[in-house]
């Protein structure tokens, strides 16, 4: 990803008394999250989290931020906080802790817990955990931090207050404002206010529905939609969602123990956060409820409910696996029920609508937000955010979590408030809060980390486009050989082509002008082979696009013998 602010230079060195906050990620996108805050030589990060690929980055897994400008400073490191448990805040955590695996980490029970999961799967020890809740304080080197409850679409969200000797940011995570949550825990204003009587010098809101007017539904409005599912459905019903939604499981197993049916989780990461959540109290699975996927097959269908991962439309998700009925064990059948409660993140379009239609060809009924209310945002909208500026009268605000179209919604609003300083910051920019005036201080290289199976930052989007042409044009081989001594083509051209239409007699026309053109090079002195593979690739990558109008990879070899 090349910078978006190629005008701004690397920051001057921070004059003492100043913080610096450096976000590396979740800033001009919705994910990756993460931010560095810096005061007196020491080091606070707030989230480590990934973004998931789009249709333009195959065969990516995941996207990490770019921590290259702190990599030779990890030891300054205090710790790393957690806001809470979603993929886009803590995944990338893994990741960073190979290259220092003794950052303590803080964050709520659930956050940590899973996080933990996460951490065995990349068979890392688990370093010091420090478990708080709202209320708690703890300070790490120059940084006091207090924690505060906000409400979100996963339970123990917490925002972070960071006081340091230049002045308190107050750092909100994701939050909402839902006054009739269905675990009862509502944003705390009461702490908002509290913190801006003392004085909040810098506010970093989440910005992702800051274009939304008004204020987002509550969760128990999706209930009763819930329910008329399971009422009108006469045969099984598979609802996906989110694998950490805890709340939306909840409201699915108290409807299918309200309508006498039993159900099963269906994917390996909805089996784990489910039975943490439910360890640790989170989620009350009603008595009878629950049971084992393959048990689930021996009661009628009216009496089945399957809890699924893939809302997203992933490739290899259960849902996705489903609708093309190449699951192991769980087939679709016509007169299914489907519910999709959760929301579209945009770039997925394609591919939930992909399974929509896969689910709906075998004659399923598929219930989707286009068509029903069955998920809230998590997110506070603009009538939200108006509200927590008016509580917390921030000096300085710095939008976060979000594309820059939100980013700018949410300043707009912090302006009609009365905020006189607003930055706009994206990944990579750098903002100085010194004598209480924050402002932009210069960028540092920041782009996207490529996560390619076992591989962490060796991909790079040169290699995307590569991947894309070929996915796209496929490709053409060219084996050329020339005799060393007097210098002409003593064997080939030899093409070969593969992900197009062309094949050997399409390319009689190119094999002279190739030989040709390797006979002018040689005798203008051209004898390094790497030039003359260059005149292969000129020659015949010209005429395949004036005669075919395509641009296909072309992998030309001259072989000298």
């Amino acid at each position: 990803m090349s910078h978006p602010h190629p005008e701004l230079s690397a920051p001057a060195a921070l004059p003492k008394g100043g913080l610096r906050v450096t976000p590396l990620g979740g800033l001009g996108e919705v994910g990756r999250n993460m931010t560095v805050f810096e005061y007196d030589g020491r080091l606070l990060i707030v989230d480590c989290g990934v973004l998931f690929p789009e249709d333009h980055q195959p065969g990516i897994d995941l996207i990490l931020p770019d921590w290259g400008s702190i990599r030779d400073r990890l030891d300054d490191v205090e710790a790393l906080v957690l806001t809470h448990g979603h993929e886009d805040h803590i995944g990338a955590t893994p990741y960073l802790l190979r290259e220092r695996g003794n950052i303590p980490l803080v964050g709520s029970e659930l956050t940590l817990a899973l996080l933990g999961s996460k951490l065995r799967e990349h068979r890392l020890k688990e370093t010091v955990h420090h478990v708080v809740k709202e209320g708690d304080r703890i300070t790490f080197g120059p940084f006091e931090l207090e924690f505060v409850a906000v409400n979100h679409s996963i339970p123990d969200a917490l925002a972070v207050a960071i006081r340091t000797g230049a002045g308190m940011v107050l750092h909100t995570g994701d939050f909402k404002m839902d006054q009739l949550p269905l675990d009862g825990r509502i944003t705390d204003l009461r702490a908002f206010a509290r913190l801006g009587e003392e004085g909040v010098d810098l506010f970093l809101t989440d910005s992702t529905n800051a274009e939304t007017p008004g204020f987002t539904p509550a969760e128990k409005s999706i209930t009763p939609v819930i329910d008329q599912v399971f009422r009108e459905s006469s045969q099984r019903i598979i609802v996906a969602c989110f694998a950490s939604h805890v709340h939306r499981v909840q409201q699915v197993l108290d409807a299918a123990y309200a309508h006498e049916r039993q159900v099963a989780y269906v994917g390996r990461s909805m089996v784990r956060n489910m039975g943490i959540a439910r360890d640790l109290g989170y989620l009350n699975v009603p008595p009878g409820v629950l049971v084992d996927t393959k048990d689930l097959a021996d009661l009628p269908p009216d009496r089945q409910v399957l809890i699924s991962t893939g809302s997203q439309g992933e490739p290899m998700s259960a849902l996705s696996r489903i609708a093309q009925r190449n699951h192991n064990f769980v087939h679709i059948e016509e007169g299914d029920t489907v519910l999709l409660a959760s929301s579209l993140i945009p770039g997925n379009e394609n591919a939930v609508y992909r399974v929509i239609n896969g689910l709906a060809r075998w004659g399923a009924r598929v219930v989707h937000k286009g068509n029903a209310l069955v998920h809230v945002s998590g997110h506070a909208s603009a009538g939200e955010l108006l509200y927590c500026y008016n509580i917390v009268r921030p000096r300085n605000v710095l939008p976060v979590h979000g594309e820059i179209r939100h980013m700018l919604a949410n300043a707009a609003l912090a302006r009609a408030t009365g905020v006189e300083n607003v930055v706009i910051a994206e990944d990579g920019v750098v903002v100085d809060l010194i004598d209480g005036v924050a402002a932009v201080a210069g960028k540092v290289d920041c782009g996207y980390v490529f996560v390619d199976g076992s591989s962490v930052g060796d991909i790079t989007e040169s290699d995307l486009k590569d991947r894309l042409i070929l996915g796209e044009e496929g490709f053409i081989s060219v084996i050329v050989v020339v005799d060393s001594v007097s210098g002409k083509v003593s064997a080939g051209p030899e093409i070969h082509a593969r992900g197009n239409a062309l094949d050997g007699s399409n390319f009689d026309d190119v094999k002279q002008p190739i030989i040709d053109a390797l006979d002018r090079a040689i005798a203008e002195g051209n004898t390094d082979s790497y030039q003359l593979q260059q005149t292969v690739r000129r020659v015949i990558g010209r005429w395949v696009s004036n005669t075919h109008r395509r641009r296909p990879m072309i992998i030309p070899v001259v072989i000298e013998a």
